[in-house]
């Protein structure tokens, strides 16, 4: 969609009820039953290049929409919203020493956790998937 990547096999933690934006982050169901998380195409995009990225240890219980991390740009530092609720499974630890791939990779060797979800069906309501996924996008980027 324009210029950004939007994985179909993807959900998105884009929106909120109201309509405001959320922490633009994705979702991958694994085979295992565990949910790799990254940020989105979009929200690299918006943060500018990034320089450094801290996130919260293995084993550390997240709450949907709550951070996962903060990520540093020369613009912004904010947090990073975990699009599911459960525990920090495996954190990607390339990226204290790359955070630049969440730039260059976003959906690739930018993830940044695997969550061991815990209300996932509940969850997953709350994403958006698709065409949604796409008209989310299409907003978004009209507010610019």
């Amino acid at each position: 969609m324009d210029k950004y990547e939007l994985p179909d096999e993807l959900y998105y933690w884009g929106r909120n009820p109201d309509g405001s934006a959320r922490g633009r982050t994705w979702a991958r169901l694994e085979p295992d039953g565990r949910v790799r998380v990254g940020l989105t195409d979009r929200g690299q995009d918006m943060a500018g290049k990034i320089l450094f990225i801290r996130l919260r240890p293995k084993g550390s219980a997240v709450e949907q929409g709550k951070p996962i991390g903060t990520l540093e740009t020369a613009k912004w530092t904010g947090p990073i919203e975990s699009p599911v609720s459960g525990v920090i499974d495996e954190v990607n630890e390339e990226l204290k020493r790359k955070p630049g791939l969440v730039n260059s990779e976003p959906y690739g060797k930018g993830w940044m956790v695997v969550i061991k979800p815990s209300r996932l069906e509940e969850d997953l309501k709350n994403l958006l998937k698709g065409e949604e996924a796409v008209k989310w996008l299409k907003e978004d980027v009209a507010k610019k």
